[in-house]
């Protein structure tokens, strides 16, 4: 419902009209129908909530243990001293998870769309990083995985995007 004074003058409005306490109420009916989830939709939600989820895990072990993150994520600490900087990584990786919780809740598509996308910087960080480090092969192809999964969600978006157009 919408609510506008009632001096304000509607000419040429098909919407139904009322007037209550001096306010004129337009009633609009929704389709329902038209606000129908796709099954690409529904798998653009699974890839993002488990991405979500699994960053959430990270941005919380890293405040939880973060010695033991940072060997996880394949920087081990030269010192102890330095946890800090891995708290400020979990800090950033906790607001990003929920601003991307809030994208998917909304159901923003486009949003999620790019973010997918501009999220890769992320993931080639951390690989190069973690290679420079010389970790493990299997740390470093778990950078290039989560670079491949961001693609694919960026890409079923793409679709659910043109879909919705």
């Amino acid at each position: 419902m919408v609510f506008a004074p009632a001096s304000l003058i509607l000419t040429n409005c098909n919407l139904p009209l009322k007037t209550a306490l001096g306010f004129l109420i337009i009633q609009v009916k929704m389709d329902i129908m038209t606000n129908k989830i796709t099954k690409l939709e529904k798998v653009g939600f699974v890839l993002v909530s488990l991405i979500v989820l699994l960053q959430g895990f990270y941005g919380t072990f890293s405040f939880i243990d973060p010695i033991a993150f940072s060997t996880v994520r394949g920087t081990e600490l030269f010192s102890g001293m330095d946890a800090d900087w891995v708290k400020i990584y979990g800090s950033r990786t906790i607001f990003i998870t929920l601003i991307f919780g809030y994208l998917l809740y909304t159901r923003n598509h486009i949003v999620l769309m790019w973010g997918a996308l501009f999220a890769v910087v992320m993931p080639i960080t951390d690989g190069l990083l973690a290679y420079e480090a010389q970790a493990p092969f299997k740390i470093v192809a778990k950078h290039v995985a989560t670079i491949l999964y961001l693609l694919i969600i960026f890409f079923v978006f793409k679709k659910v995007v043109a879909q919705k157009a």
